[in-house]
């Protein structure tokens, strides 16, 4: 009488990466779509019972009727049951995906679990209760009743909620709230959550999916669905961390005062994943020469392209021009003392020192490519 089922969330279909521009951007959000192909694939594979969408399957309620269909396309490799929650971000307003989809025509697996009703399609195997978001923040626990709700003694009970476990996440302010003790105190044998982007085990019979596409720089196990196995109402969970994701994003801090351009380059070289499917966010600090900083320019002008998308933040890298950068710029009259000036006024720090060493840089790069 066991369940077997892909507990995953925050598909969020639609997300727009408004901050990766181009083809570059228009390829995060076509993946997403791709990666739940990927979801289906392994659901069938796995002949799982049933794939339980704990939430924000989609960015927004107002994502386009393509983006609705294609979605539905993507599905189509796993017959079983799909089970979709409505979460803050696709919430169950009066106008949303889900009454959109409902008009288009709902295949007979997919269930819009937007009730509050336990769901059995499972021979009475199992029973999935929700716990449905009917606008973007709820004042009360959504998932209150399920401590009453009534279920067969050989039925599993699956609880299926989007939001936070009150105090045991790390850095997120709470939001639609979740008691840490539900599952003890509705008699669950696992609580599908959605809205943590990592997979995460918060307790006994309690755990995160995370995002199965991967679309933040955070170190928080995304990029994976989960495998649950249930053999009973009495037996403890099974559960499989399945990887499903494409794209890997890279967060990196590098300072370049004792390694100049090349620590830039190794922390490049050192990423442990193919670079088209990178997304890297570079934060450089520390002190360079023009000459260096030359260098680092043209460095990452050729990492660009060989990357899916390369952010470089260089705010605390600081030029510090020498003198062979001067003699490089002018070696006499009174350009060079202009340039002393300006070196001089560099080396003050605030806005003046730093429109001195922007004036700095473009002058030597001028002065380099004229060479």
């Amino acid at each position: 009488m066991g369940f077997r089922f892909l507990h995953t969330a925050d598909w969020q279909i639609g997300k727009p990466f408004g901050f990766v521009p181009g083809d570059a951007g228009a390829d995060l959000r076509a993946q997403r779509i791709r990666t739940i192909g990927r979801v289906a694939e392994v659901a069938r594979e796995r002949a799982v019972d049933a794939v339980l969408v704990a939430g924000d399957a989609f960015d927004a309620n107002d994502v386009t009727d393509k983006t609705l269909v294609m979605t539905l396309e993507a599905l189509k490799p796993f017959a079983g049951a799909w089970v979709f929650l409505p979460g803050n971000h696709d919430a169950a307003v009066a106008h949303s995906v889900w009454t959109r989809l409902r008009d288009m025509g709902l295949p007979p697996n997919l269930v819009i679990a937007d009730e509050a009703q336990p769901i059995d399609r499972w021979d009475g195997r199992a029973h999935v209760l929700p716990a449905p978001l009917r606008r973007r923040r709820e004042a009360l626990d959504q998932t209150a009743w399920f401590a009453e709700a009534p279920t067969p003694d050989h039925a599993c009970r699956v609880g299926l909620a989007h939001g936070s476990v009150a105090g045991r996440l790390p850095g997120q302010e709470a939001s639609n709230e979740i008691p840490d003790d539900r599952a003890a105190t509705a008699g669950l044998n696992y609580l599908a959550l959605g809205d943590w982007h990592g997979a995460l085990r918060i307790a006994p019979r309690i755990y995160y999916s995370g995002t199965p596409e991967p679309d933040r720089h955070k170190a928080n196990r995304s990029g994976l669905v989960q495998l649950v196995e249930l053999d009973g109402p009495g037996a403890p969970e099974r559960v499989e961390a399945i990887e499903v994701g494409h794209f890997r994003w890279h967060d990196l801090s590098v300072d370049l005062t004792e390694g100049g351009c090349q620590a830039a380059l190794d922390a490049l070289d050192r990423l442990p994943d193919e670079p088209r499917r990178c997304v890297v966010s570079l934060r450089l600090a520390g002190v360079i020469d023009l000459a260096e900083r030359r260098r680092l320019e043209a460095a990452m002008r050729a990492w660009e392209p060989r990357l899916h998308h390369l952010a470089v933040n260089d705010e605390a890298l600081r030029d510090e021009p020498t003198a062979d950068d001067l003699d490089a710029i002018d070696t006499g009259g009174f350009v060079r003392q202009a340039v002393e000036r300006l070196r001089d006024q560099a080396l003050t720090g605030g806005p003046d020192g730093e429109a001195a060493r922007l004036a700095l840089r473009m002058l030597y790069l001028d002065h380099q490519a004229r060479a």
